[in-house]
């Protein structure tokens, strides 16, 4: 989804026209490298019952029908002299001059943008005649969710999955709420008395995992409920509906990518220290912005415990490095212009401190090596280390549960944004 988003934002700022198509029965498509058999289906009589059917195509059903359509569809965009990214290998380029044409693909859905109409006219046409597609137009409903054109850029939003998910889970639903989850909330593993239906508790976070591919602001909260997945408790389950009580309140609220020629990005990193009170571990998150606009995020609980706060922010910044060094090199393939280094704004000075010395140090020798990949990548010019106060920190609300108008003040200044009706 991050590759989705970065190139609806780019095709926003370049101005490009998206276009979206449907591949008609895309796992028949696919050629089958061994010899499959199956028996005969319900209706179909044999002369002899020991005897089996051996597939000569893909069928649905099979475990391989997926990597046999990719393939398919691969090798005839390599046809056409369409470049698969070794950044993405769902990405798939074609660059000659000044003609730049993108495709992603998910499964049997394509987004098609690019510079040159003539050039996607064609592809249609091929696509077409190899595969049976339907055009389906301009963009505006993608893998579920809408995609709007306003006058200064392009908004995302998933609110009829969310009124989807509130009809579905409407007999639970109290009142809306203003924040997804109560400030300062803990929960231990074993809170309470076990919730009855373990499977309600999980389709319902999974829904809502869904949603933050345009919900930023739900991001920790999800993180939080899916560590009580496998034996969820009622207080679990009651947290869960807090989180729902705020989608309602919010169905709308999307993403928004302005058509700016400002390709700057920029990166807020955080960690809330030994915050899990059932393993002390810490919490990662982290933010990048294209031209101002959300494009990657991420919250996470880290897989060790931090014996300090400026050891975990520093495996913060290290997990946001790493998102930069892919992500620069995914935007270099859409022809943004590389700006460089990059900010990556983090609330503590111990960290900066630890990335911009490399001297040996008592308290650092037990910091893996993997971590002082952002002395490195600080060290080549790829990042610039700023420090922020906590106050105006965005990446914040990804590390944990905030008050309401610190909440709102940040996804403000993410630019989320509210459709038009």
């Amino acid at each position: 989804m991050t590759t989705i988003r970065s190139l609806i934002a780019t095709a926003t700022k370049k101005h490009w026209s998206m276009y979206q198509l449907d591949v008609n029965n895309a796992f028949l498509h696919g050629d089958l490298d061994e010899d499959i058999y199956m028996t005969p289906p319900p209706g179909m009589i044999l002369s002899d019952s020991t005897q089996v059917l051996k597939l000569r195509k893909s069928l649905y059903g099979l475990k391989q029908a997926s990597r046999q359509w990719y393939a398919k569809l691969s090798d005839a965009l390599k046809s056409k002299g369409y470049l698969r990214s070794p950044n993405d290998h769902s990405l798939f380029s074609k660059t000659m001059g000044d003609s730049i044409v993108h495709l992603a693909v998910y499964v049997d859905d394509i987004l098609l943008t690019g510079n040159d109409l003539q050039e996607i006219t064609q592809l249609k046409a091929f696509l077409h005649d190899q595969f049976k597609i339907k055009d389906l137009g301009f963009l505006n409903y993608f893998l579920g969710i809408e995609v709007i054109s306003v006058a200064q850029g392009t908004i995302m939003t998933q609110r009829k999955f969310a009124s989807d998910l509130l009809t579905e889970f409407k007999d639970f639903i109290s009142s809306p709420k203003s924040c997804p989850l109560p400030p300062n909330l803990q929960l231990l593993t074993d809170a309470g008395p076990v919730y009855p239906d373990p499977l309600q508790y999980r389709r319902l976070v999974g829904k809502l995992n869904y949603l933050t591919h345009t919900r930023p602001d739900l991001s920790f909260a999800v993180q939080f409920l899916s560590q009580f997945m496998q034996s969820p408790h009622v207080p679990h389950w009651d947290a869960a509906l807090h989180t729902l009580g705020y989608v309602q309140a919010t169905t709308t609220q999307g993403l928004f990518f302005n058509n700016s020629p400002d390709f700057s990005l920029e990166a807020f990193c955080d960690a809330d220290w030994a915050s899990c009170p059932n393993t002390r571990k810490s919490v990662t998150g982290f933010v990048i912005l294209l031209g101002g606009s959300p494009i990657s995020w991420k919250s996470k609980k880290q897989p060790t415990v931090s014996l300090s706060s400026a050891e975990a922010e520093y495996r913060s910044m290290r997990r946001v490095t790493s998102e930069l060094t892919w992500l620069t090199r995914l935007l270099h393939e859409f022809s943004v212009p590389s700006i460089q280094p990059i900010d990556v704004t983090c609330d503590s000075k111990a960290a900066i401190h630890i990335a911009k010395n490399p001297v040996y140090h008592e308290r650092t020798k037990h910091i893996e090596l993997d971590c002082h990949f952002v002395r490195e990548k600080l060290q080549d010019g790829l990042i610039n280390l700023t420090h922020v106060s906590t106050l105006d920190q965005p990446a914040d609300m990804f590390t944990k549960s905030l008050p309401t108008p610190k909440l709102h003040a940040f996804i403000s200044k993410l630019g989320l944004s509210q459709p038009p009706t």
